[in-house]
Formats: structure tokens, sequence, C-alpha cells
């Protein structure tokens, strides 16, 4: 059994909108993390004076590092807290590669600080490199706070490993994210000991009030983005399961009722992470795009099995309770700049594709849907789509795998053969990283810029 959404009037409205494309604030964002980086290196400078002693030389570099790790810190928890300029505007898989990165950077900075002060400690103490590990159990047991940092960091280093990618593709979604949360609890400990043993910071009470005010701002960006506002939106929206469809085999979609639905704020190609609140799903929070556009009292999501908690949904009931945070995502009609549009779906990325089909703005024969597949039967929401296309003057492509098995081209060539005008299109995919890689490869080559290929990704 197959279910069809008609086009509401709100999609339909979409459609005859004019073409305003949005810049994102990436790079004014990241002048503004380098310019606190800046003004965290003239804190070291401004308070270091003339220096002739090794100790004092590798004190003074243990000093840096820990100030920029203490920096990188906040930045880390501000990428986690889910701010609406970051997620809908820079995009939540962007986020998430400057989350990781960040990540790297904050670790690798902190054991160089650990390190450096522990030897330029024990240089001072008339002890070698060799006593390092004395010396660092000593400094835990007589400063203040530094029993704190040290269980901080030893969070940070468990986190730091359960990232690295052969390890977290070896657990569980649930259990990465829960010890991904850890992450909170590191950066609280670590805190203190930076203003308690942080000779920056005895010396200039004005950089000990910039500390308080980046961390508490961050702070209250997690409380508010993190906490409050997914308990607002969902006492305001109340959300349940009205039913579940299968689409096609494995792949199953989830109808989501609610009030007023279309007033969540949610469009076209945004995502929002899904917690049902069924035996044995409660704890489990997983990101899911919108397969169609929001209706007044009705969601949808589409989904492809290929994981416990995707394979549990064909099991849910209708009325089960459904708990949403978001909207996120970037790759929206505000990514374009050009009239006509390709949208490239591969497997169960047509889910965002299909919502963006129904709504993107365009006259007739300016959008454009390739829909890749294994086989005809797979090519879920397909009648749908089909609809959409007569309705909309768009044109559908497919293209599935031979009866033998051989796999379509889709390279620059064939592209160019199909669209002769592709370098002047948008291009909006989704589908798993490799097929999405190799689409921008054969896109590139077709003559796309790179700057009109949007992606967004969760394979983070």
């Amino acid at each position: 059994m197959t279910t069809t959404i008609a086009g509401g009037r709100a999609a339909r409205r979409q459609t005859m909108r004019r073409i305003r494309p949005r810049r994102s604030p990436a790079v004014p964002l990241l002048l503004a993390v380098w310019a606190g980086a800046a003004g965290v290196l003239w804190l070291w400078w401004n308070n270091t004076p003339s220096i002739s002693d090794t100790s004092g030389k590798i004190l003074n570099a243990g000093r840096i590092t820990g100030l920029l790790a203490g920096y990188l810190m906040a930045l880390v928890v501000l990428q986690m807290a889910r701010v609406p300029a970051l997620e809908r505007r820079v995009g939540s898989d962007r986020v998430a590669r400057w989350h990781a990165m960040t990540g790297r950077y904050t670790l690798s900075l902190t054991f160089a600080h650990v390190f450096l002060i522990m030897w330029g400690y024990a240089l001072q103490a008339g002890k070698s490199l060799g006593d390092i590990v004395q010396q660092t159990i000593d400094s835990v047991n007589q400063l203040p706070d530094m029993g704190k940092a040290a269980i901080g960091t030893a969070l940070l280093v468990v986190i730091g490993l359960a990232s690295i990618g052969p390890v977290r593709r070896l657990m569980p979604y649930d259990t990465w994210y829960h010890v991904h949360l850890m992450t909170y609890a590191a950066v609280f400990l670590t805190f203190w000991h930076q203003i308690t043993t942080g000779n920056d910071f005895a010396v200039e009470p004005a950089a000990k009030t910039a500390w308080y005010a980046l961390y508490g701002s961050v702070t209250a960006l997690v409380v508010w983005y993190r906490i409050l506002t997914p308990i607002r939106l969902n006492l305001r929206h109340r959300m349940y399961v009205e039913a579940v469809i299968e689409e096609t085999p494995g792949i199953v979609s989830v109808l989501i009722g609610g009030r007023k639905l279309h007033r969540i704020g949610a469009e076209a190609g945004q995502f929002f992470r899904w917690r049902f609140l069924a035996p044995g799903m409660r704890f489990s929070s997983h990101p899911y795009s919108l397969s169609a556009a929001p209706r007044p009292e009705l969601l949808r999501i589409t989904v492809k099995a290929i994981g416990d908690h995707s394979s549990a949904l064909r099991g849910l009931k209708p009325g089960v309770k459904v708990w949403a945070e978001g909207p996120y995502g970037a790759m929206t009609a505000a990514r374009r700049s050009q009239g006509k549009v390709l949208l490239v779906a591969g497997g169960v990325g047509i889910t965002p594709m299909r919502a963006l089909f129904e709504t993107l703005p365009g006259a007739e024969g300016d959008i454009t849907l390739l829909y890749r597949a294994n086989s005809t039967q797979d090519l879920a929401l397909w009648d749908e789509l089909a609809k959409i296309a007569d309705e909309r003057g768009a044109r559908l492509m497919y293209a599935v795998n031979s009866p033998d098995g051989e796999r379509p081209d889709i390279s620059a060539e064939s592209l160019q053969r199909k669209l002769p005008d592709i370098e002047d299109h948008d291009v909006f995919m989704c589908g798993p990283a490799g097929f999405a890689q190799n689409v921008y490869e054969a896109l590139r080559g077709a003559g796309v810029p790179a700057r009109r290929i949007h992606h967004e990704s969760f394979e983070m």
C-alpha cells in the first residue's frame, strides 16, 4: 500500500514566490571566530613578560595552548547548541564538520597544555621530564579545581576516542550520541581551573569577566535552544503518530498529526530530530527529513530500514506521542540563485527532494528531478512524483540498474545530454555519501559551479 499526499495550498503558493537567494553567514561567523582567537593571543601576549629560562618558555607555551583550548571548548558547545542561525542558515552538516574539526583541535591543544604545564612545573621544582607523571599527580592533589579538570580531561579523551571514524561506525548511533553528550560535563569540569589557576585571569579582571561572559552566553544558548525551545514547540503542536504506511519493501512513511503544523516554521528540504515515545524508542532521537511540505494538521517522513531505529518505525501504532526538535537544515529554496533547478536523489534521499519538487518556485520546464534507485520497485513515492510533475510541467527522470545489474551512467557527458544547459542550473542533491561524491564530480565536470551545488548529509 502507498500513500499519496495531494499538494496543499501553502505548497502551491510557494511555487509562485519570487526567487530570493539568501547568503550563508558562514564567512562572517568564521571571521568572528578568528577575531576571538586573535583576542586570546593578545591576552597572552599582553600578560607575558620577557622570558629567558627554559622552564618559563615551556610554561608560557602551556599557557597559550591552554587559553586557546579553553576558547575552542566554548565553540565546541556553541556548535552543539542548535542555534537557528547555524542550523538553518549555515547548514547542519557543515556545522557538524566544524564541530568535529574544532573538537580535534581542542583535544590536541588540551594534551599539549597538560604536557607543557606539568613539564614546566617539574623543571621549576628541580625535577626532570621523567618526573612529569608524579608532578601531574601532585598538581591534581594540591592546586584548586585541578581534580575537576582531570576528570573533565578524561571525559574529553573518551569522547574523542568514540568520535574516531572506525570506532564510531562500530558503535550504535544512540550509544555514540549519549557518549557525545558528556561534552557538556567535560567543559563544565575543566572551566573552573581556568579561572582559579590561570595567571591571565588573575591579573586581568576584564579578561575574567569576558571569559565568564563567553561561557555564560554559550550556556544560555544551549539552555534556550536545546531545552526550552523544544519544550515550547512540542507543547504547542502536540504531535502524534497518525499512521504508518509501507511505500516499498523496507521503506515506510510515518504520518504525524498535530495542531497547526504548518506554523511550525519548517520548509521543504529541512529535517527534524524525532523521538517516538513508544517502548524501546523513548531514548532515541534520529534525524529524518520531511518528505512533503507541511500541512495544517500533518507532517510526513519517509524512512528506509537501515538500522534498529529506522526498522522499528514500521511497528509504530497510531496515537504514539512524538517529540520533535527542529526544523533544521539549510538545503531549502533560499539557497537557489538560478531560474532552473536540477534535483538529484539517490535511494531514500528522495525524501527532501520530493518536498522540494513540490514547492520550489518555478515556471513550466524549470524544475527537473533525477531519481537514482537499484530497481523500479525501489522508486518510493513515484506516483506522487509523477502527479507533481504533471501538475507543474516539471521533468521527472529515473536511473535504475539494468536487468543484468549494470549501473546507469551518471557522468558529466550523460548529464549534458539530458540537460544541455545544465551549467545554468542550481543543483540540489541528497543520497548516500559515495553517490553524492560521484554526482558532485560529474556536475563539476559538466560545468556547474561548486557554489550552485547544494548538498546536506547526516553521515557525520
